[in-house]
């Protein structure tokens, strides 16, 4: 069980992580009085950037498979795109909250809210993808809810809004906690707590499961189960603890944390990795390695990542600098 766990962590870690930054990014605002107008433009409006890129992601990776991917494929809904619309979701919330909350516990209704609509997004994943299935709806559109593509039924490879949103909005939640006049004062007790919250809910969602009463008809645990998203928001927790005291006291006190730089081009990494690992370009076989070979795929992958990272960084604000190197080139052969 706690293998197959492990195995589904990286598209919540993402989504998870967004809504953390989103947190940073529209608290920064605030305390600088910016209207909550203008913070529901300004981070509406770089979701609806993300999810720009997520379309042509696809477009890019259509391009690349061309004479086997089907056209459809333009149109599937991938974790780029979602990570979009959660960020335009979020913004929305963010600005119904500012709109109408006094300045004295804005945070907490911040937080309040957004966990709330985590935890709704969870609870009605299961009954989107069966029995109130938006079937009306062209499936390019009923895809962001459900995941249904153009095969006639939910797929759990995809990546709709339900439940994919509700780990950005969980995110949210423990960004604001975070951000907080009392966990800023507790320091390094405030992430310990929410580690040992994680660990309460991942056995707290394990009761519910084993339990006699259960609220819907279908119930798929790996797929659409409400347990099965706490038990994920619950290692997300653990997960941003162990980081956190590792950077603190740990060995990203050393010097250069790989970990910390691939974080500064966390979508350049991803854009790139997909193709390596996913896609054509792919390095290994798909399903036809044993696990030292698919270690070794994967540290390769690894240390590509990490070095293309850094050739980001430094050349980063340097592309003018780049552009007449090579032109003095070109002009000396």
């Amino acid at each position: 069980m706690w293998s197959q766990l492990g195995g589904t962590l990286p598209a919540p870690l993402f989504l998870f992580l967004a809504g953390i930054s989103f947190a940073l990014v529209v608290d920064k605002l605030r305390q600088k009085g910016v209207p909550a107008s203008q913070v529901a433009h300004a981070t509406i409006g770089r979701g609806a950037e993300i999810l720009g890129l997520g379309l042509l992601f696809r477009l890019q990776e259509f391009l690349i498979a061309w004479g086997w991917s089907p056209w459809s494929d333009l149109l599937r809904v991938d974790v780029l795109n979602t990570i979009g619309i959660s960020m335009m979701l979020m913004g929305v919330l963010c600005w119904i909250v500012l709109r109408f909350n006094s300045r004295a516990h804005t945070r907490l209704a911040l937080g309040i809210s957004a966990a709330g609509a985590g935890l709704t997004i969870s609870l009605l994943t299961p009954l989107l993808w069966t029995s109130w299935r938006p079937q009306w709806m062209p499936w390019p559109l009923e895809s962001y809810i459900d995941g249904v593509h153009n095969l006639g039924e939910p797929q759990a490879w995809l990546f709709p809004i339900f439940p994919w949103a509700g780990f950005a909005f969980m995110g949210l939640a423990v960004g604001f906690f975070l951000l907080g006049d009392g966990a800023r004062k507790r320091g390094a007790a405030s992430f310990v707590i929410a580690g040992a919250g994680g660990i309460g809910l991942i056995y707290l969602a394990r009761w519910l499961d084993a339990s006699t009463v259960q609220l819907y008809r279908t119930y798929d645990f790996w797929h659409t189960s409400p347990n099965f998203f706490l038990i994920r928001v619950g290692m997300l927790l653990v997960i941003l603890a162990v980081v956190y005291l590792w950077c603190r006291w740990g060995a990203g006190q050393w010097g250069f944390s790989p970990f910390i730089q691939l974080g500064q081009t966390s979508l350049l990494v991803y854009w790139v990795h997909i193709e390596f690992v996913y896609g054509r370009l792919s390095i290994l076989p798909k399903r036809a390695v044993d696990i030292p070979a698919a270690s070794l795929g994967l540290l390769t992958v690894f240390i590509s990542m990490v070095l293309l990272s850094v050739l980001r960084t430094r050349l980063k604000g340097r592309g003018s600098e780049a552009m007449a190197w090579f032109h003095r080139t070109v002009k000396a052969s």
